[in-house]
């Protein structure tokens, strides 16, 4: 990891340099053009009214002092007001390249997350109805980053909550209900706010099938059929789809458990305690306007039925207290952003540090086909399912493109671009570089090279700036791992990934690499499998597949 190796050399030479002072966050950055060398750092910027003294004068002291490091560098500069430009030795890039050939599916993985447990809880969309496009969004980014964060040293736990009580049940199984007795012959005047989608009509003749006497039950015991009917058809879906989607959790948790352990009721006991809950017009209310929020929230009504919020105060309780994670990350969607000052609010009443929870919102998918917009509505069913892209497209491109762009971001699907088998289609074009060095492989085994061979390639044939920068572009993968890490952000890799591609597709138009110079051919072959083992570690951590031929 190069760049912590660099910042560790700055910190000591702060240390060295200015020992009555304790060094404060500071940036080492790629500088936008690269006559201002390889890396640069604002720490002198960052302690000049620490030390009070001018940045620059500051940066000369260090860069005059990290000289030295020639190991390091080959060059230190000081430039503008104060930033610190430095030039890397290219042996640690290729020492670096030797590495990842050697570590190969190991490369790249750090301990920044030293073990502590994790939980990552996505997707969760209520059994009432098919995973849309909105939902795989947040399954390929949920999935994505428990992979990253346990390739990054976390102990993680994927989790799905399904919302199986409350309200939008009791509707799901009256509308199995109603089209039941449509289906009957029976004419229904059926509610606009129930669901309405064809999957309803199947399961209703599910209903009929299994139940012949199902009309002729008494109504709550007929609705409850379908109710239970529905959320096992509709779950038994979503699990399947995932499944497809390659999204395998570790953790199914029903919200009917927290009331079978009667958590809720604890929860809430403790929290009045604490002076958080009290009662107003039969209803029991949690002072979260007290934490930021802009009014306080029902727990239970005064009908004596508790609150979605209520069931998700006992969740994140058990969640935290009980089953010991040292913090969670939550995927919800967009809509849901008013939700979090009061959930937060639960947990610092709980005395949870509310930092422990990290609440990513995903954004809506936008699908273009044939140039236009796909409208959607849920509740009228008109939307895209999961499935249907996914058979369309293919499970990587989906993937590849849901991770494309930060989760609070909008995000445009262009299905006719991924159809492509182009550089236009991002997707492609990082696979058919993987691809490419497969094929190169396939010829090197021709003149009899392997890559037990690539060890003892002679890498200071490396000279040329298109080898350089691809050396350079290799040695980034730890630093994005663990920046990508950090920010829970794992569109970092997708970027990363596709200017690594673009380096070696513009490397391999340029040179020949299997060539009569057998030293120049493995020194070449080393810096191609390279490429190949950093975009296929990528591309494992983002769920896509890495194809030898396309």
């Amino acid at each position: 990891m190069l760049r912590r190796k660099i910042r560790e050399e700055i910190i000591e030479s702060l240390k060295r340099n200015y020992p009555h002072v304790e060094p404060s966050s500071f940036e080492i950055e790629k500088p936008k053009r690269p006559e201002f060398g390889d890396l640069s750092t604002n720490i002198a910027l960052v302690h000049q009214n620490i030390l009070k003294a001018k940045a620059r004068d500051i940066a000369e002291i260090l860069a005059n002092d990290l000289r030295s490091k020639t190991e390091l560098f080959t060059k230190v500069e000081v430039a503008g007001p104060g930033f610190i430009n430095f030039w890397i030795n290219s042996d640690l890039y290729r020492n670096n390249l030797k590495e990842i050939i050697t570590k190969r599916d190991h490369y790249g993985r750090c301990d920044l997350g030293q073990g502590k447990k994790v939980l990552v809880e996505f997707v969760s969309a209520n059994p009432t109805g098919p995973l849309h496009i909105g939902h795989g969004r947040g399954a390929a980014y949920g999935d994505a980053l428990a992979r990253l964060l346990k390739f990054a040293g976390f102990e993680v736990v994927k989790e799905y909550y399904i919302n199986d009580r409350g309200t939008q049940m009791e509707i799901l199984g009256a509308s199995v209900l109603y089209r039941a007795k449509e289906l009957r012959g029976e004419k229904i005047v059926f509610p606009e706010d129930y669901y309405q989608g064809d999957y309803i009509y199947d399961i209703a003749r599910e209903a009929l099938k299994l139940y012949p006497d199902l009309l002729e039950k008494e109504e709550k015991e007929a609705l409850e059929i379908c109710k239970e009917l529905a959320i096992k058809t509709i779950l038994e879906d979503i699990k399947r789809d995932l499944e497809i989607f390659r999204v395998h959790y570790d953790s199914w948790y029903s919200e009917r458990e927290l009331y079978r352990k009667g958590l809720v009721e604890e929860v809430i006991e403790v929290l009045k305690q604490k002076g958080y809950i009290y009662e107003e017009d039969g209803a029991l209310w949690f002072k979260s306007s007290a934490f930021g929020d802009e009014k306080d929230r029902v727990v239970r009504k005064s009908s004596g039925e508790w609150t979605y919020f209520a069931s998700d105060i006992a969740y994140h309780y058990e969640k935290f207290l009980l089953r010991g994670f040292d913090f969670g990350v939550n995927l919800w969607g967009a809509d849901h952003h008013g939700y979090v000052p009061r959930l937060k609010g639960a947990l610092s009443a709980l005395e949870i540090n509310p930092e422990r929870l990290r609440i990513l919102l995903i954004q809506m998918v936008n699908l273009i086909e044939g140039g236009q917009l796909k409208s959607m509505s849920t509740r009228r069913a008109e939307y895209v399912e999961l499935k249907e892209l996914v058979r369309d497209v293919g499970v990587d491109a989906v993937r590849f493109i849901f991770l494309s762009r930060s989760q609070d971001a909008p995000l445009d699907f262009d299905v006719d671009l991924v159809k492509k088998q182009s550089a236009e289609n991002p997707v492609y074009y990082v696979q058919y570089a993987h691809a490419r060095i497969s094929s190169v492989w396939e010829k090197a085994k021709t003149i009899g090279l392997s890559p037990e061979d690539l060890l003892k390639s002679n890498l200071s044939l490396l000279q040329e700036e298109e080898s350089l920068e691809i050396l350079r572009k290799l040695a980034e993968f730890s630093d994005i791992i663990e920046l990508s890490a950090l920010q829970l952000a794992p569109y970092r890799i997708v970027y990363y990934l596709l200017e690594l591609a673009g380096l070696f597709h513009e490397y391999y138009n340029k040179f020949k690499i299997v060539s009569s110079d057998k030293e120049l051919t493995l020194a070449r072959l080393a810096l191609a499998e390279g490429c190949r083992i950093v975009i296929k570690n990528g591309l494992e951590l983002l769920g896509v597949e890495s194809p030898e031929r396309m």
